[in-house]
């Protein structure tokens, strides 16, 4: 009778380090796929701050371009070119396509705000100066929001390369995403300011 006793305390004693180490594989568990999509979050709350920025430049552009039409009559290439590159971007269906429509607006934005060198009496209107403003500041939203999100795809692509982090991203559903790099074009040409 003594020994039936003992096995049930051993058989218990067993039954609760199983339960333990069930609980404690469990935790890590749900802790390593909690992660991985914590991270996937945040890459795309960081790829949306980059295009909440870029909208805001859109929106910026037909009030700079309606104050410098004024000025600049006879640039009507450039005007229709920031026309096209606009309607590009809201046309984009991918992140993708967008960037590539706002790289290529960029370099008409650079043009159109060198023209304050040819007018003068533009460089002194207020409202172009407010503009001007609003865009530099917008571009500057547009590369920390950049940087962000490069650094939250680090974070996500280093946890998803890692040992375990691989296995729970795949439990996960969750992806190596791209980093935002500059355009070849970028890299190598500096932009070109024709009148």
């Amino acid at each position: 009778m003594k020994n039936y006793g003992k096995a049930w305390v051993v058989l218990i004693v067993i039954l609760v380090v199983v339960l333990l180490a069930g609980l404690v594989i469990f935790k890590w568990y749900i802790s390593g796929y909690n992660r991985a999509v914590s991270l996937e979050q945040a890459v795309e709350q960081a790829q949306a701050d980059i295009e909440s920025n870029l909208q805001r430049r859109m929106d910026l552009v037909p009030q700079l371009v309606e104050t410098v039409k004024g000025y600049a009559a006879y640039e009507k290439g450039l005007f229709e070119n920031i026309a096209k590159s606009r309607e590009k971007y809201f046309q984009a269906g991918t992140t993708a396509g967008k960037l590539e429509a706002n790289n290529e607006l960029g370099g008409f934005l650079s043009r159109l705000l060198m023209l304050q060198e040819k007018y003068p009496d533009l460089k002194a209107n207020e409202s172009f100066r407010d503009l001007q403003n609003q865009l530099e500041g917008t571009e500057n939203r547009i590369n920390v929001a950049r940087i962000r999100y490069n650094d939250a795809a680090k974070q996500l692509n280093t946890y998803n390369r890692e040992f375990f982090g691989s296995f729970f991203c795949k439990r996960a559903g969750v992806e190596q995403v791209e980093y935002f790099e500059a355009t070849e074009k970028a890299k190598t040409e500096v932009p070109k300011v024709e009148f």
